[in-house]
């Protein structure tokens, strides 16, 4: 048997993305929730971690050996685990009336006009420099941070409020229309600058993207409607990463599974998540084709609800071996957890996730 050659983090990567053989299974990280965890592993004190919680957390994943960084995790406060608060959660009532809110709308510029005043180079350059930053501390670890913004936005909820959002969804059609292309012309210039980086080299050719428009039973908007109005400007948005080899990977909070096919005949050609109790699991998804017929790409499959925090450490190495048996030859893999790892989860797990 020929010897297998030790592949780097980026080679390792690449060679799942582009969907071949690597010679091990890639591992992504940078979701550990817990500033505790991220001490002990890099062997300092709270103190210096909150000194540089960006040099201390790349220390520790670079203990874990991990291979591509999605984010890297920081609390919004030194006494919380959560990277929200009081000030940036999502509410159901923003104050703002559901008739303000229509005349907040008609007066947004077009999606064409958002397009015409974009500037790519400013954008881009910006955006370059944010990367070769990162990546200049993480070293041999390719920092791939998410572009939730490419794509397609759809979560209004967050800047309208639930209430609000949803009574135009389900009355003021036009309205919705106004809001979901718009979404499609910001999440297509994010798109082209993600692509620009990838063309580059500084960026893979995969990237983490979605929006939750799901719960643990299903979507919260009809699939005819997300089929009617929000397909259209998802597979626009999605059209610079495609054309630049990019696979858009689509996280997955919650049962997706009415809008699965939806998404893949948009563009999207892997899915980051999996919530099990939901119905959403590793042996449902490898079973998927992208719409040109070959593998997708997962990020995952690990569970932060009914794996990483009730497992023993020996569960945890199984569960990553049959991700790995089950994906072969059906999907192409990057070994990731299926949302943040909370302080919930015991340390030994995370190190026995990483070692399997």
């Amino acid at each position: 048997m020929a010897n297998i050659i030790e592949m780097s983090s980026c080679k390792r990567l690449e060679t799942v993305f582009q969907g071949g053989t690597p010679d091990r299974t890639p591992t992504l990280g940078g979701w550990i929730a817990c500033p505790e965890h991220i001490c002990n592993l890099a062997d300092v004190s709270s103190e210096e971690y909150w000194n540089d919680p960006i040099g201390v957390s790349v220390k520790a994943y670079k203990k874990l050996q991990v291979d591509g960084l999605v984010s890297i995790f920081v609390p919004a406060k030194q006494d919380d685990f959560r990277c929200v608060d009081e000030n940036t959660y999502m509410h159901a009532d923003t104050g703002v009336s559901l008739e303000e809110t229509l005349e907040m709308i008609e007066k947004m510029p077009s999606p064409e006009e958002i397009e015409r005043k974009f500037n790519l180079d400013e954008e881009y350059e910006k955006y370059k420099k944010n990367i070769l930053e990162r990546q200049s501390i993480c070293g041999d670890m390719v920092y791939m941070p998410a572009g939730w913004w490419a794509g397609a936005k759809i979560n209004w909820f967050i800047d309208l409020g639930y209430e609000n959002f949803y009574l135009i969804v389900g009355m003021y059609p036009d309205h919705a229309r106004k809001l979901l292309e718009i979404g499609g012309a910001t999440g297509h210039n994010f798109s082209e600058i993600i692509a620009r980086a990838v063309k580059e080299g500084i960026y893979p050719h995969a990237v983490l993207l979605g929006d939750d428009i799901c719960t643990q039973r299903g979507p919260m908007v009809s699939p005819e409607f997300l089929k009617k109005y929000y397909a259209p400007q998802l597979r626009y948005g999605l059209e610079p990463l495609l054309e630049a080899g990019c696979r858009p990977v689509w996280h997955s909070d919650g049962d997706i599974r009415l809008i699965v096919d939806m998404l893949i005949d948009c563009g999207v050609q892997g899915f980051q998540g999996f919530q099990p109790e939901c119905g959403m699991n590793i042996e449902y998804i490898v079973q998927k084709r992208n719409r040109n017929g070959g593998p997708l790409l997962i990020f995952g499959p690990i569970s932060v609800t009914t794996e990483l925090p009730v497992c023993t450490p020996g569960e945890i190495k199984n569960k990553v071996k049959h991700a790995i048996r089950i994906c072969k030859d059906k999907a192409d893999l990057a070994l990731f957890t299926s949302n943040t790892i909370n302080p919930d989860v015991p340390l030994e797990n995370i190190i026995a996730m990483y070692e399997a």
